[in-house]
């Protein structure tokens, strides 16, 4: 029996995790990126649960960025960056409930080579930015570009890292604010959390009818924190599916794997991101198991994990988790 026949989205979801109508979401057919999560877009398509839509997404840069000789300063438009594919409209999705939303793939597209990072004045977790103020200058603006395919991402003539794509930034619309997909928070966002990536099934909370799903800034590989602000960002192709659970009721983004079950957490400072994502891991494992939320909390403190999504951007992401094989 595969995990996922008994994963949350299979047992509650409306679909049961089983595949419905296929759809896609080409370059073309979106048209107009999005740079805010909110409620005030028009869909640019509507599914049932259980559909399976296959999305073309830029990278954070829109592409913009085709050359190491090119100044990210000079090229980029600030804030207009992170373009989302989106929103999908899911039929049924009522504020209370959750979408179910497994990654099933994630392939790098366009010409090599395909992925991106650089140095941004001002911007990474090593340097004195607008929210960390300080005189010393910015270091200086450098681009890299690399080769990315399935096989591996090529750093360099000696060096090849493994190719471990995720989604950086995927969430749910607010019910009524318009925030900034640069920012994660509470309906998900820019997360940038390496676990969310193809195997894994994240429940996002819907705010408002439709759900409004949003999704974009897709990573060939990346460490803990995206140290200096830009992981390695490539232009995708991603397949979803996408089901709907009725009166979910979790209020921060929820990723379950074949191996755990994790909360993610955004906030600054990065000790209250940490504090959200363990609350609701605490009363997710006393609700799923029947223990009191003091039992889970001592439970956690044994065999509880943290990773750090992303320490640069206005808030910080990080996910709590705990293996399955705790959870009885």
């Amino acid at each position: 029996m595969s995990w996922l026949e008994t994963s949350i989205m299979a047992r509650k979801g409306v679909a049961k995790g089983q595949a419905g109508q296929s759809h896609t979401i080409s370059i073309e057919d979106q048209g107009q990126f999005h740079y805010v999560y909110g409620p005030y877009a028009d869909p640019v398509l509507t599914v049932e649960p259980g559909a399976v839509v296959t999305v073309e997404t830029h990278d954070a840069f829109e592409g913009k960025i085709t050359s190491e000789n090119d100044k990210p300063s000079e090229i980029l438009n600030f804030p207009f960056l992170n373009p989302q594919t989106g929103p999908i409209f899911v039929k049924g999705a009522q504020k209370g409930d959750a979408l179910a939303v497994r990654i099933i793939s994630i392939t790098p597209r366009g010409a090599q080579p395909v992925g991106t990072t650089c140095l941004i004045p001002e911007f990474g977790g090593l340097v004195g930015t607008g929210n960390t103020a300080m005189l010393n200058a910015p270091l200086p603006e450098k681009v890299k570009k690399v080769n990315v395919d399935t096989n591996g991402v090529y750093w360099s003539d000696t060096l090849t890292l493994p190719y471990e794509p995720f989604i950086g930034t995927i969430g749910t619309s607010p019910e009524i604010e318009a925030i900034s997909s640069l920012q994660p928070d509470y309906y998900g966002g820019n997360m940038d959390m390496p676990d969310v990536g193809p195997g894994a099934i994240i429940y996002l909370p819907v705010n408002k009818e439709g759900a409004y799903l949003y999704l974009g800034d897709c990573h060939a590989i990346q460490g803990d924190g995206e140290l200096c602000g830009v992981a390695l960002e490539i232009p995708a192709t991603v397949e979803l599916q996408i089901d709907l659970i009725k009166g979910h009721g979790n209020t921060w983004p929820q990723l379950e794997t074949e191996q755990m079950m994790m909360f993610i957490g955004s906030a600054r400072p990065l000790e209250d991101a940490s504090r959200i994502a363990y609350r609701e891991l605490v009363r997710w494992l006393a609700a799923e198991t029947g223990q009191s939320e003091a039992d889970a909390y001592m439970l956690l403190t044994m065999c509880g994990k943290v990773r750090l999504g992303n320490m640069v951007d206005p808030k910080y992401s990080v996910g709590a988790s705990i293996a399955k094989k705790y959870v009885k």
